[in-house]
């Protein structure tokens, strides 16, 4: 596992974040298929490579090489490698309707979590594929609390959706929004899975505003400082986007639902208003500043752009750690 450097957070923390970069993805590859949907982000720090996960119909990854290049303005523009298609074990392309959400890169696997559609057609999924073939390695099984009977699990196209990793095969799990069997107040389920474990419960998030267009998007752990990142998405007609990201403790599984730590507005940051799905962290600028990287979903709508934004974080010359 490429284990970036541990990202400082804003200090003190209602400093708040710096916008670095911003950059619109072009719409097709060379291929000339269209390029769009990204719903999860990986940063390899000694390849320089992103990775962009796409929930387009025919699931797929896109690297991309020289992000730490550009923002030191040794290069314009981002390289795109080929495509990686899902495939399953027996090398066919996964079903159109596998809608990945969620991913992790570690070595020459990945980790990507799919959303479900309460239908046995579109469960959701928990994979691990080579990187390289894009071949389906393993399949998880969904713990009994988010599979779909009647009146419980996970809502239809409300999670997986986030994915980040504790350690090695050290996975946490998000949903996007509370469980259909939970009342009021019960937050948004995380799981964990362990190397070797089956996926169990890991306690819950404060659901925060949630509407029919608003729910949590990424998280990214911050193992060191044993807290989480948590990105959150918005939207209200017909075209206001909202962006926060959020700082939680880890959670107690036996605990209740953990309410933030501290949020930023990302919109005043200065990202652009749009649907921002992915999150992870990123290249060193050349001053020695961590970053973290963000993505946004164009849903492959013309009104709507695939940006990458990097962010630092902003700190005052008293801090140290």
């Amino acid at each position: 596992m490429d284990a970036a450097p541990p990202l400082p957070l804003p200090c003190p923390l209602q400093a708040g974040w710096e916008l670095v970069r911003t950059i619109e993805l072009p719409r097709t590859l060379a291929d000339g298929r269209p390029l769009g949907g990204v719903s999860a982000a990986a940063y390899q720090r000694k390849q320089d490579r992103l990775w962009l996960l796409s929930d387009a119909p025919m699931g797929h990854l896109v690297p991309w090489g020289g992000l730490a290049q550009v923002l030191r303005g040794q290069r314009d523009l981002l390289r795109p490698g080929r495509r990686v298609l899902l495939k399953g074990g027996d090398g066919q392309p996964l079903t159109e309707d596998f809608d990945g959400e969620g991913l992790v890169v570690q070595g020459r696997q990945a980790w990507i979590a799919s959303e479900g559609r309460r239908s046995l057609e579109r469960p959701p999924r928990l994979i691990q594929i080579d990187l390289g073939s894009g071949r389906l390695r393993q399949e998880l099984p969904m713990p009994e609390a988010w599979r779909a009977t009647t009146g419980q699990g996970l809502g239809s196209n409300k999670g997986p959706e986030s994915l980040t990793a504790l350690g090695p095969g050290d996975l946490l799990l998000a949903a996007e929004a509370p469980l259909l069997q939970h009342q009021p107040g019960d937050g948004i389920s995380l799981m964990r899975r362990r190397p070797g474990d089956a996926i169990r419960s890991a306690g819950a998030l404060d659901s925060g505003a949630y509407g029919r267009h608003d729910g949590l998007t990424e998280l990214l752990a911050l193992p060191l400082r044993q807290q989480l990142l948590g990105l959150r998405r918005g939207f209200e007609m017909p075209d206001q986007w909202s962006a926060w990201l959020q700082l939680f403790a880890f959670p107690d599984p036996q605990g209740p639902p953990l309410q933030p730590i501290i949020g930023w507005n990302l919109l005043e940051a200065g990202l652009p208003p749009d649907n921002w799905e992915a999150m992870a962290v990123g290249p060193t600028l050349s001053d020695g500043r961590q970053t973290l990287v963000l993505a946004s979903d164009d849903n492959f709508n013309p009104l709507q752009s695939s940006w990458i934004a990097v962010l630092t974080p902003r700190r005052t010359a008293a801090c140290t750690d």
